[in-house]
């Protein structure tokens, strides 16, 4: 089938400017009306969806255009060229479509999670312009272009964390995350500039081309410069060190975490790294920076996650984990391997932790907070969250075989046979990968025990319930509870009850749900969730997956399975059934704040960098009051010298005076 577009706007082009498009009008036309709003939000949305599609049928049939251009060359001197085109190639079109899907089911999801909020219509051009500026990162083929979305991204959290700002932590929060970013953007705007000048281009194949030519007469200067685009990467990402701004970043509204945790923002390093992972992998000294810092990330993160007694921000140092496996994924690659296992996880994190930012999205209007208190036995309360939250927290734990599973497999057979060949920063990796692959299934399990757990008072009801019933069979306790209908103190059945928990169905006013549009992006997520590893036969990935190494795979599974039966041990006898009060408070306490790192801010950036702000504004007073001072002492040393001065010449000036004039008439009358 022949899919070619003649003409100058192609899908790509679409992709990109639909939802920046949507945006504009948003802002531009709506005033007060939610309605007009979630219209244009959704149709631009759709749009940019089904041109991501397009893009990809187009990709596969071999259609697609390549390099389309976009505002022409820049024109600019110095012989550096600036041909601003993007770069369609075969996984750039997956990601684009990822991001395309996930960014419409947040649109739609957003509509009711925030149906009374008055700036309804800011949230929803912000989710535009930021799924605009994530596209154009995905689809560049400049180094400009990238920056563009990059630093547009960064802008676009700021607004989305901080939406609800007339709140103190949701201000602290936004200004965290972009001044942290914004501190690791500063090596990597160098990093960017060194590559094109030396490259004489901002076009990506060239760049390429260029550093790859001699990499021993530039390695210095390329390693310099990738470590600088690294940094940039791992502050966007948040890896250590930057790694605390983003479960700040919780306080922004929930379908918000959703998109910047799984198709946007935190992913851009991934696909950037993704683009230029040649030049990785030739500067040795900056991939095994990249190994050391991501991979210790995930570790830590996932630590963190597990102690966290917000399953909010338990999401969210998830994602600092999973990020920290994509960006391990590439740091492990052979020389000449394209990115693709570390793209595929990219994907399949991307479903699976957007619908989990969702649905507790959607526990949160049930219960009325994040906290393993409150979100305790939701599920049970509320049986339509079961399914769907069950995919999310299986497919995070890699339980087989849904996409989690498939993805880290993956990266773990790449790890593993790099390391068996040689490769010293490889089995780093695979250590911290085998690691933190254990360290998932745990706080996966932790989380799914607090979500469906049987809290004291539901315990109390089927006691009571068995006590208060005249009508006793002869039967057994245990099969009393489970299959006798429920009945009143009179011994009349109850309708509709659920016998194992003595609830009635859940009540539509008390359990609201998402409108069918939000409801079909969750089930569409729930469904990528569990058959998206399916996409590594897909002719868009060069990936060897039907030879994994079973041994590898076995194993993982077994620790995986003992990690799990011992968080459920010690989840027996728990107020909320979490496992982590079996550990110290002080312990959680320490990681609810991150380690401390807002202190280490404070002692190692802010108060350096105040003490310096302070003493060089101390020396400008200085010098402005010296420049001010000046006028007043001449003033003063005039009016000095005036006081002693009789303002009458003396009589040898004037004797010297006259002589002058005489000898000067002399001279020009002799003359």
């Amino acid at each position: 089938m022949n899919l070619v577009i003649d003409g100058p706007v192609q899908p790509s082009h679409v992709a990109i400017a639909l939802p920046a498009l949507g945006a504009v009008l948003t802002l531009l036309l709506v005033r007060r009306s939610g309605r007009l709003t979630s219209v244009i939000a959704h149709v631009a949305g759709l749009v940019g969806l089904l041109a991501a599609l397009l893009l990809l049928a187009q990709q596969i049939e071999g259609d697609a255009d390549t390099a389309p251009d976009t505002i022409g060359s820049l024109p600019v001197g110095g012989g550096i060229s600036i041909p601003m085109h993007l770069m369609i190639d075969r996984w750039s079109v997956l990601v684009c479509a990822a991001v395309a899907f996930v960014s419409f089911v947040v649109q739609a999801f957003g509509r009711w999670y925030l149906w009374s909020d008055p700036r309804y219509r800011q949230f929803a051009a912000t989710v535009g312009l930021f799924t605009a500026a994530m596209q154009l990162v995905v689809l560049s083929g400049d180094l400009v272009l990238t920056l563009v979305g990059w630093e547009l991204m960064g802008w676009c959290s700021y607004l989305l964390i901080g939406h609800e700002s007339e709140r103190e932590k949701a201000r602290r929060a936004a200004y965290k995350a972009f001044i942290v970013t914004r501190l690791a953007d500063a090596p990597l705007l160098v990093g960017i500039a060194a590559l094109a000048i030396g490259a004489h281009s901002t076009n990506i194949g060239t760049v390429l081309q260029f550093w790859q030519q001699e990499p021993r007469v530039h390695g210095a200067t390329l390693s310099v410069a990738m470590l600088g685009i690294i940094c940039g990467v791992l502050g966007k990402s948040a890896q250590i060190p930057f790694q605390d701004w983003l479960p700040d970043a919780m306080e922004g509204p929930t379908p918000a975490s959703a998109l910047i945790h799984a198709a946007t923002m935190v992913a851009a390093g991934t696909v950037v790294l993704g683009r230029l992972l040649p030049l990785v992998q030739v500067a040795e000294h900056a991939r095994v920076v990249l190994v050391v810092l991501a991979g210790l990330t995930t570790v830590v993160a996932a630590l963190l996650a597990f102690l966290q007694h917000d399953l909010k921000k338990l999401l969210a140092w998830s994602t600092v984990s999973q990020v920290g496996i994509m960006l391990t994924a590439l740091a492990v690659l052979p020389a000449g391997t394209p990115p693709d296992t570390a793209i595929v996880h990219l994907l399949g994190h991307a479903m699976f932790k957007a619908l989990l930012f969702l649905m507790i999205g959607w526990t949160t209007v049930l219960v009325g907070g994040t906290v393993a208190s409150r979100l305790s036995g939701v599920i049970r309360r509320y049986p339509s969250t079961r399914r769907m939250m069950a995919v999310g927290f299986l497919a995070l734990a890699g339980v087989p075989p849904l996409v989690g599973f498939v993805s880290k497999d993956l990266v773990i057979d790449t790890a593993a046979h790099a390391a068996g060949d040689g490769d010293g920063p490889a089995l780093l990796g695979l250590v911290f990968l085998g690691t933190v692959t254990v360290l998932t299934a745990a706080y996966a399990m932790r989380a799914w025990l607090v979500l469906q757990h049987t809290t004291v008072i539901e315990r109390l009801t089927e006691v009571e319930t068995f006590e208060d019933s005249y009508q006793v069979r002869d039967v057994g306790i245990v099969e009393l509870l489970r299959d006798s209908p429920q009945v009143d103190e009179y011994g009349h059945e109850l309708p509709d009850q659920d016998p194992a928990l003595g609830y009635a169905e859940e009540d539509k006013d008390l359990a609201p749900e998402p409108g069918s549009i939000a409801m079909a992006g969750l089930t569409g997520l729930a469904f990528l969730s569990v058959i998206g590893g399916a996409v590594v036969a897909s002719p868009l990935l060069h990936i060897d997956w039907q030879s994994p190494d079973w041994l590898l795979v076995a194993a993982a599974l077994l620790l995986m399975a003992a990690a799990a039966l011992l968080v459920r041990m010690a989840s027996l006898r728990t107020t909320y059934g979490d496992a982590s009060d079996r550990l110290p408070a002080s312990w959680r306490s320490l990681a609810a704040r991150g380690l401390g790192a807002d202190t280490v801010y404070v002692n190692v950036v802010a108060r350096p960098v105040l003490a310096l702000a302070q003493l060089v504004a101390g020396a400008d007073r200085r010098l402005e009051q010296g420049v001010e001072a000046a006028p007043a002492l001449i003033r003063s040393l005039g009016d000095h010298t005036d006081r002693v001065h009789t303002r009458r010449p003396t009589s040898g000036l004037l004797a010297v005076v006259g002589g002058v004039l005489v000898v000067a008439l002399l001279g020009v009358t002799l003359w």
